[in-house]
């Protein structure tokens, strides 16, 4: 089975339903493979456990 693994800072329930579904279809396109047999992992990062150019992400966003 297919795994796909996107790392990204923390995003609402609706949201991250949204882009397993783009995900699996776009994937299953490309690969011809089922959707069915695709899995997806979100690892939910806080912002200040990301950095950009040497700053945390929860200061850029401020």
């Amino acid at each position: 089975m297919p795994v796909i693994t996107i790392d990204i800072s923390a995003m609402a329930t609706e949201k991250k339903a949204e882009l397993v579904k783009e995900l699996t279809v776009k994937a299953s396109e490309v690969t011809k493979i089922p959707e069915e047999k695709f899995i997806v992992f979100i690892n939910e990062m806080p912002q200040e456990n990301i950095g950009i150019g040497g700053k945390l992400l929860s200061d850029l966003m401020k």
